[in-house]
């Protein structure tokens, strides 16, 4: 009898043991914070991942439960350059060691090369791919090229600089009180 496991409460050791793997395509629209960083947009774009537990026993040593993750989606985000729309491609491919209790994940993830997590009886993998592509995201989303040339300069068009002339100084009385002279 095979084992059935869930994407929202998986057992990682006993998927880990049984070589388990997993893999879905959901839409943008199922995950909140993603949707939040899209501001809305592309609710039906497809989210695509697939999961793979592994149990390593190395000498000497107690097992160890180990998830190996890959996903991929493109957001559409708001150039910070043009403020025009830009898709965005984000690919994770990512390894995880889980240890038992968070002090042991916090000590050891300082020293290892892969992730440490902390194992929890119930583990929502779906959470921990949207935490992996928000990781991901850009500070500052931007065309490598613009489609659109950016302007950098503004002009108001109620400006005259002939009457910007005349005004006097806002600080123009205090220059005045500084040396004892009133204007």
């Amino acid at each position: 009898m095979t084992q059935a496991f869930h994407s929202h409460r998986l057992d990682l050791s006993a998927f880990a043991r049984a070589g388990g793997e997993l893999s879905g395509s959901e839409a943008l629209g199922e995950h909140r914070r993603l949707m939040v960083e899209t501001a809305g947009e592309g609710a039906d774009r497809p989210l695509q991942w697939k999961a793979r537990g592994e149990w390593r026993q190395p000498a000497g040593a107690t097992g160890q439960v180990w998830l190996h993750l890959q996903a991929q989606v493109t957001l559409p985000l708001v150039c910070q350059r043009c403020m025009g729309p830009t898709d965005w491609p984000v690919q994770v491919d990512r390894s995880f060691r889980f240890v038992e209790g968070e002090d042991a994940a916090a000590a050891e993830d300082e020293e290892a090369e892969e992730d440490v997590l902390a194992l929890s009886p119930v583990f929502d993998l779906v959470e921990l791919i949207e935490d992996e592509i928000v990781m991901e995201l850009p500070l500052v989303p931007r065309h490598e090229t613009c489609p659109e040339p950016v302007r950098m300069a503004a002009v108001d068009p109620d400006f005259d600089p002939q009457l910007a002339a005349k005004d006097p100084h806002p600080f123009a009385a205090l220059a005045g009180l500084k040396t004892g002279k009133p204007d």
